[in-house]
């Protein structure tokens, strides 16, 4: 076995002539060809164990890269170790196996109750310092091989789990075909994410980034076309919170939401900015806030969106839902959601048909005495479909009472009919401000644009637009 290392000539040099008083050149990283230790990279061949024994090594010897070229690998889960940068080659790809006993059973599981059947990874890392993903390459997990003939457990092995991890890069990758999660961050710090591209439509719960109790997160210039949320934020710790997260420059397709926070709430989540972003053809909504796990949410800002066939653009919920998978039987209690801004936000749903039609517009729902507290929209401009009939703007709609939602979570279909109005719906809110937003619809509606229950405090600086646009 061979191990071909790049660059050793030139440190050799420098320290002879160290001897001499010349300056030492610094040491170039070593690389890790898995090629040189026994992978042949013929698409059909599982070749785990190569390709650990060059990550291994590569850590052991103090880091540097480990180079996936010339090939298609099929692999099992795969450790990352600290210091480790796992390169993918322009026209290579690791691809996951599509025998679910080539994943290991170790590393860890889902955090989300009645899921278990996504406990396993592809490639998983914890408490690794120094760690990157990056290449022109392709990870592929064979998503559609999930799950397997005969497996009583049905497995849908998620793509990529770190847990514990800091200063981790991921870079101009292409993710995709998991059978479930692309990604799963937990309790890490620290990240960068930046010109990848995320396609996770060939299973369904396929999710691109999920942070669960992640700080210090940056991703940008990224695409994402999945068939559940895009990028996720969420705590499933009460001591682990969700905090200093930027999102910017990215353009989203997915079959859920662009953009979640919230759902497993456990823990806080602050500082959060989602700015230079466009959604497209979304099934749900483009920002789906919901805290309901018992912490806070605080300080965001939402800003230059663009949304095409989003039906709704921000939907919003504070209420009572257990989503943890040890969560007791007991309800958490409710604290607060607050201080967060929306802006210059431009909405095009205007061709929109068929029943989704009359489910568009911007949505927040609090509950009594439990107010969203302090929301802002300024610079607003959305155009939707229309439709609405008088009945429907005569619709009382249910609570998000814990017995509304005892048999699922608290999405648009728990109202049990068509918000009332056509633009903005508010329940239960205190502090709303409305500053230069313009809301039309394509179609004659006769719901207002804009209905209030239960909300204290409002500013209207600026009238919403008519009901029908010229």
């Amino acid at each position: 076995m061979k191990l071909r290392l790049l660059g050793f000539a030139m440190p050799l040099i420098a320290a002879v002539s160290a001897g001499l008083g010349a300056p030492v050149a610094p040491a170039v990283p070593a690389v890790y060809d898995i090629r040189s230790f026994g992978a042949g990279g013929d698409g059909q061949t599982v070749e785990t164990r190569p390709l650990q024994a060059a990550i291994d090594q590569c850590s052991a010897a103090g880091g540097g890269t480990v180079l996936v070229a010339g090939g298609r690998y099929v692999t099992g889960t795969i450790y990352l170790r600290s210091n480790v940068r796992l390169n993918i080659d322009a026209g290579a790809a690791l691809l996951g196996s599509p025998r679910i006993a080539d994943y290991a059973t170790d590393t860890d599981r889902t955090m989300y109750r009645g899921e278990p059947h996504m406990d396993r990874c592809l490639i998983f890392a914890r408490d690794a310092e120094n760690i990157a993903i990056e290449g022109h390459g392709t990870i592929d997990g064979q998503g559609k091989a999930f799950p397997e003939k005969g497996d009583p457990q049905k497995n849908r092995p998620k793509l990529i789990r770190f847990i514990g991890c800091s200063g981790v890069r991921v870079r101009d990758i292409t993710l995709q075909a998991p059978a479930s999660w692309t990604t799963e961050w937990r309790y890490c710090s620290d990240i960068a994410i930046d010109g990848i591209t995320i396609f996770s439509r060939a299973n369904i719960n396929g999710d691109g980034l999920d942070f669960d109790g992640c700080t210090k997160v940056r991703v940008s210039n990224s695409t994402f076309d999945t068939s559940d949320d895009s990028i996720c934020l969420q705590t499933s710790l009460p001591e682990k919170p969700c905090r200093d997260v930027l999102i910017t420059n990215c353009s989203f397709s997915s079959r859920w939401a662009g953009v979640r926070i919230g759902l497993l709430s456990r823990g806080d989540f602050e500082n959060v900015a989602v700015s230079n972003c466009s959604f497209r053809d979304h099934n749900d909504s483009g920002l789906k806030i919901q805290m309901n796990e018992g912490a806070e949410m605080k300080n965001m800002v939402f800003s230059n969106l663009v949304m095409k066939n989003v039906p709704r653009p921000v939907f919003l919920t504070f209420c009572q839902k257990n989503a943890w998978v040890d969560a007791p039987r007991e309800l958490p209690p409710m604290k607060r959601v607050s201080g967060l801004q929306f802006s210059n936000i431009v909405v095009d749903d205007a061709d929109i048909t068929g029943p989704a039609a009359v489910t568009c517009g911007f949505q927040i729902t609090g509950m009594p005495g439990h107010p969203v507290e302090d929301i802002a929209f300024s610079d607003i401009r959305a155009i939707f479909p229309g439709g609405g009939t008088k009945q429907d703007a005569g619709n009382v709609l249910a609570e998000f009472t814990p017995e509304v939602l005892r048999a699922g979570w608290p999405e648009y279909s728990r109202f049990g009919g068509t918000v009332p109005s056509f633009g903005l719906y508010a329940r239960h809110v205190k502090g709303l401000t409305l500053r230069s937003v313009s809301i039309t619809t394509k179609a004659p509606d006769a719901r207002p644009a804009v209905g209030f229950i239960d909300v204290s405090d409002p500013k209207i600086t600026d009238a919403p637009g008519p009901d029908t646009a010229p």
